[in-house]
């Protein structure tokens, strides 16, 4: 059986309430001495007190926890977060009650797999002006009555979501504890400990209101993605909590970064690929208009166009404008592959998008500080991702910076499917009617992205019998 770390967290945490009562065996002010403040009125940073996790073990063995609230506090944070849970992260409430009494004019987030309204009781004794609460856990009766809670002692509750069934709890609460309860979404699985970028902005509008990001920020580069799509806030845990004196990157970068197309994009994709059970499709190197019609027509999300002179495959100039009429009748998502980002087809491809026009750049085969360094802009404002292959060393580490830039999705584009990471979401290279079949039971994949496989011996034509073959072949996929 798959292990559930948080039902064995749970589980644990009842046994300790039943021997040790709710106060785990600290002894706690009787009545509370610090006035409560608000909790991320404004967009900011919640930065994180965390000295070990299930998933990575010690992080800061020799944890300071008055000393890094100071430092934090001094970095602008809008909020501290202090993990309380003893047995996988090796907090305390005696962390709580030092952060709360270090730092009177910050608001400080009890961090815990609370379960009680009695918890909700003891965090605002210890000086909490926030608990958090995983919707996950509790059922919607009770994560009414908590937030009743926390209505009755004037805190505030961060409530996480994972899930749709999670956002349907809270959305029945926020019916009548509005000015109580602040949504965020963990892009972290709790189950596993993976992440998912795009799960919070999957859930953004479902929500409504000013979301917080949870998890998976490891880079101010991400940090400022996440502001462009939108968010009120994002809780910085692993990354501020090992090097606190350099929190204030993070919180420049999500501060100054405001909702843009970039932003506004990811977040429609997000939408788009939440509940699919199918792959979304994506038909490259497409040279000709009925083409473009044909793949929309039998259920292609994506249609890709080479913008680089030196593939057999290019359309950039007079063949592309050949077809842009047409193509705007079309709601086919466009997409423009560069392998150059200081050329004329970048340029033309970055005027398309901003235009409205294009929906996406495919950066193929160039690396994140390629593009940073020499053409900024496309990591900005511009809807992109990234396309890696093996001629540029491991496909793994390549994801691996990508991924901690911030950057969503990665298209591997690998004919060695033997070769290709678990956590390789979105795929291309020998793609076919007659393998996609198995590509998908082996996979699983988010997206396949199809070119030459579709085609006959002419570069660049697609073959309507191998379309219309390849989508049979994928509609019949369970």
């Amino acid at each position: 059986m798959e292990r559930n770390i948080v039902e064995e967290i749970v589980e644990r945490r009842k046994k300790d309430i039943a021997e040790k009562g709710f106060t785990f065996g600290y002894k706690i002010p009787e009545t509370r001495t610090r006035p409560v403040v608000p909790f991320m009125k404004e967009k900011g940073v919640i930065l994180e007190i965390k000295k070990a996790s299930p998933s990575k073990g010690d992080i800061v063995p020799d944890l300071n926890v008055t000393e890094t609230a100071r430092k934090y506090r001094a970095c602008g944070t809008r909020a501290i977060s202090c993990l309380t849970e003893e047995n996988y992260f090796k907090g305390s409430l005696q962390y709580l009650m030092d952060v709360c009494n270090a730092v009177d004019d910050v608001a400080v987030l009890r961090k815990d797999f609370l379960i009680s309204e009695e918890e909700v009781e003891i965090s605002y004794l210890c000086g909490a002006d926030a608990v958090l609460l995983i919707a996950g856990i509790l059922s919607p009766e009770k994560i009414l009555s908590m937030a009743k809670k926390c209505k009755e002692l004037g805190l505030s509750a961060l409530v996480e979501v994972r899930t749709k069934e999670d956002a349907e709890k809270v959305l029945k609460v926020k019916q009548q504890y509005d000015d109580v309860i602040v949504c965020g979404v963990n892009s972290r699985n709790l189950k596993d400990f993976t992440i998912d970028l795009l799960v919070p902005a999957s859930m953004k509008k479902i929500l409504g209101g000013k979301v917080i990001f949870e998890s998976g920020i490891t880079t101010p580069d991400a940090a400022e993605k996440i502001g462009a799509m939108g968010f009120h806030g994002i809780l910085l845990g692993e990354a501020a909590a090992k090097n606190p004196e350099n929190a204030v990157k993070y919180i420049e970068a999500f501060e100054s970064s405001e909702e843009n197309l970039y932003g506004k994009t990811m977040v429609k994709m997000a939408e788009k690929i939440a509940g699919r059970k199918k792959p979304l499709v994506k038909i490259c190197g497409l040279t000709r208009i009925e083409d473009v019609i044909l793949a929309e027509n039998l259920g292609a999300d994506f249609a890709g166009f080479i913008f680089s002179k030196k593939y057999g495959r290019n359309v950039y100039g007079p063949k592309f404008n050949a077809m842009r009429q047409e193509l705007k009748k079309l709601k086919i998502l466009k997409v423009a592959v560069i392998t150059d980002v200081t050329g004329q087809e970048a340029e033309e491809a970055c005027f398309l998008v901003l235009k409205g026009e294009l929906d996406f750049i495919q950066l193929h085969g160039i690396s994140y500080d390629e593009v940073k360094a020499k053409n900024k802009k496309l990591l900005e404002n511009i809807p992109h991702y990234f396309a890696v292959t093996e001629k540029n060393g491991s496909i793994q580490e390549q994801m691996k910076v990508l991924y901690e830039k911030g950057e969503a999705r990665v298209l591997v584009d690998s004919k060695n499917k033997d070769a290709l990471p678990a956590n390789a979401k979105w795929i291309a290279g020998g793609i076919n009617p007659e393998n996609i079949s198995s590509i998908i039971d082996r996979y699983n994949p988010e997206l396949i992205d199809v070119s030459g496989g579709l085609e006959g011996s002419d570069i660049g034509i697609k073959d309507k019998a191998k379309i219309e073959k390849f989508f049979q072949v994928l509609n019949t996929q369970k």
